[in-house]
């Protein structure tokens, strides 16, 4: 079959399993075009729990899979390639975390929703890149331990007077920007704002005009007046801002900003998934309660 074809046998294939298609911003274009909600991890999460449907066929990574399934856990969560997932992720791992509040008993454990379910077990409260400052200011402590993405941590600790204990992990694709790329698009494109990721390292967010995850980035290349915009985050963005700013021009900070494990689903997989029903993702009952709590109490903080 050819790409219109696979797409057309997606769509009907949905109907037929009574299946949502969630895929992140990160995703490659035909994969992004099939799905019913395009967004970041903890909002297509969110999209999951809230569907009436019974199979989430959820295009991402692993931890975003069992986000989903934490949340929604009466519903069948499967993601089309079992072995994408995501090294940040991979960089906090539960007995780790468990020796390091053992080191600070005093401070509270906020973790990025980039980790597994059993490291979310493990923690306090979850966050996101764009509620990650609120979420850490609501808190009674004055001392957080904040995991796994060190950038993220040190973006929030200029923005608060709590003391930042912060993990050593990082985002493989947004670590690679390098200060010269930031000099380089200021020479080739001046005048045009850069909005980059706080999972960027510190130089490139400190040089940037705004910061924020894909949702706030979204919101800010829609609003600028400017037409031309240079985006610092995974290049799987283009595509989603190019389709709803069809007026204006996008470019990304560097050519190296590719997650090789986002663009493991293809297509292909996608409609195999839906007729398999598999890989199917599950989270043990126990961590999947803990972590749910994690999760719910970022929810709630207004």
């Amino acid at each position: 079959m050819d790409k219109k074809e696979l797409a057309a046998e997606v769509q009907r294939l949905k109907k037929e399993k009574n299946a949502v298609i969630l895929a992140h911003n990160y995703q490659i274009g035909e994969v992004q075009d099939v799905a019913d909600y395009v967004g970041d991890s903890f909002g297509l999460a969110q999209k999951a729990a809230e569907s009436d449907a019974e199979v989430i066929i959820f295009c991402g990574v692993h931890f975003m899979a069992e986000s989903a399934k934490i949340l929604a856990p009466e519903k069948k969560v499967i993601l089309p390639v079992k072995e994408a997932g995501c090294p940040l992720a991979d960089m906090a791992e539960v007995e780790e975390v468990r020796a390091k509040k053992k080191e600070h008993p005093e401070a509270a454990v906020v973790a990025y929703v980039n980790t597994s379910a059993a490291v979310k077990a493990e923690i306090d409260v979850c966050c996101t890149s764009s509620n990650a400052v609120q979420v850490v200011e609501s808190l009674p402590q004055e001392e957080i331990l904040f995991l796994p993405d060190k950038n993220l941590g040190h973006y929030i600790s200029q923005k608060t007077d709590k003391k930042i204990i912060i993990w050593e992990g990082y985002c493989v694709t947004h670590h690679r920007v390098a200060p010269e790329e930031l000099d380089k698009v200021r020479e080739n494109h001046p005048g045009a704002p850069i909005a980059v990721h706080p999972e960027c390292p510190p130089e490139i967010v400190q040089g940037a005009d705004y910061v924020g995850g894909t949702s706030g980035i979204l919101k800010f290349s829609r609003e600028t007046a400017a037409q031309t915009v240079i985006i610092g985050t995974e290049m799987g963005m283009l595509h989603r801002l190019q389709k709803e700013n069809p007026e204006k021009t996008f470019f990304l900070l560097s050519p190296r900003l590719i997650c090789v494990n986002m663009k493991k689903t293809t297509l292909e997989k996608v409609l195999l998934s839906l007729q398999e029903l598999a890989p199917e993702i599950e989270v043990e009952e126990e961590i999947a309660r803990r972590a749910k709590q994690s999760l719910e109490r970022m929810l709630a903080i207004k």
